[in-house]
This record gives structure tokens, C-alpha cells and sequence, in this order.
């Protein structure tokens, strides 16, 4: 493959990706993509033979980069903990950085078969992620506790999705509970926060 045909390919994926997250894939013409391409209209079938395998390829590079980064980042750790919180991040931050690009999720190609084995077998590459550093850490019933981690993690994820003012602040302080909730368990959570508390009226009493 050439460079420019390379260029090409990314400019009509950046374009597609950006329409279809803010317009929903029905209500995103192929026009529509090459013009923000900048390319013809005939120049995106080169590529592509229909709208759904170009929504195909979006979501397989978008999905490959959540997983590619995911790994590279753990790579930086060295104590579960350390992975847990790092896996909160990137999951929260991967929906924070595409809150006003909802519609990629939600206005998607209706019972595709080649996306919905795609999404089938990224998911289950990302809870065999998790499970390795949970297997790695001790952990028992790592599957069962993969699963349910995620599934903490995609709360935060639905109300980043609808709610575009979602505030980074917020982000940042849920993600830390939620890894800290699954780590040290909610008794745990309790005496922390109650420590916390503490800690504040004392310093209030010193001033």
C-alpha cells in the first residue's frame, strides 16, 4: 500500500468516524463522509463496497487502539492494584474522550452479523485481559470477578454516554473508588471514607 493510499484510507476514516459518532450510521451519507474526506464520493468505494463494512472498519481500529493501549499501559505497572486502576482509567477515559461522539454506540448498523461477532470477540480479548491480571494477582474466581469488574466500570461509562457535560473531575475521582471498591471491598471503602471524614473535621478544628 502507498502512502497515498494510505492517506486515503485514514481520511476516510477519521471522516466516517466523526460522522457516524455525531450523526448515527443511518443518517450518514457515503457523500457526506468523502466530502469531510475531502476526496470523490467514487474514491471512498475503492475502499469500502457499503456503508456497513465502512462502519465495520471504524469500529475495528477504534476497538483495536482501546485494546492496544490498554496493554501498553499495563505494561508500566507492577502490582494488581497499580493494573486495576490503570484498566479504570482507560476504560472511563476511552468513553470520556468520545462523549460527544455517542451515536457510535447507540446509532449502529441493525443486526450486522460481521460487526456483532467482532464486538463478541473484542470483548471477550478484553475480559481475558482483566482476568490475566486478576489470575496473575491471586485472585480467585478470576472469570466470574473480570466480569463483574467491567461491569462496574461500564456504570461509569453509561453516565459519561448521557451526559456530554460529564466533568473530567468527576471521572477521575469515580474511577479511583471504583478500583479502590473492588480491590479492598465495601466494608473497607466505608472505614476509608470514615477516615477521611475524620481527617477533614480535625484539620477544620486546627484553623
Amino acid at each position: 500500500m502507498s502512502s497515498t493510499t494510505g492517506e486515503k484510507l485514514e481520511l476516510i476514516l477519521d471522516a466516517a468516524y466523526d460522522l457516524f459518532g455525531s450523526n448515527g450510521f443511518y443518517e450518514t451519507k457515503i457523500s457526506d463522509i468523502a466530502h469531510q474526506a475531502g476526496i470523490a464520493k467514487g474514491t471512498v468505494y475503492l475502499y469500502f463496497k457499503s456503508k456497513e463494512e465502512l462502519f465495520m472498519a471504524v469500529t475495528r481500529r477504534d476497538c483495536e487502539h482501546f485494546l492496544d493501549g490498554l496493554d501498553t499501559n499495563l505494561q508500566n505497572c507492577s502490582t494488581m492494584a497499580e493494573r486495576l486502576l490503570v484498566i479504570a482509567k482507560h476504560h472511563s477515559m476511552y468513553y470520556f474522550e468520545r462523549k460527544h461522539r455517542t451515536k457510535l454506540f447507540f446509532r449502529t448498523p441493525n443486526n450486522d452479523p460481521e460487526l456483532m461477532a467482532y464486538m463478541k470477540q473484542f470483548m471477550l480479548r478484553y475480559m481475558q485481559a482483566v482476568e490475566k491480571v486478576l489470575t496473575e494477582g491471586g485472585v480467585s474466581q478470576p472469570v466470574w470477578c473480570a466480569e463483574s469488574y467491567i461491569g462496574m466500570l461500564d456504570r461509569i461509562r453509561m453516565d459519561i454516554l448521557f451526559n456530554p457535560e460529564f466533568p473530567i473531575e468527576q471521572l477521575h475521582e469515580r474511577t479511583d473508588f471504583v478500583a479502590r471498591l473492588f480491590l479492598e471491598g465495601c466494608n473497607h471503602s466505608v472505614d476509608h471514607q470514615d477516615q477521611i471524614d475524620r481527617d477533614n473535621s480535625q484539620e477544620g478544628e486546627s484553623q
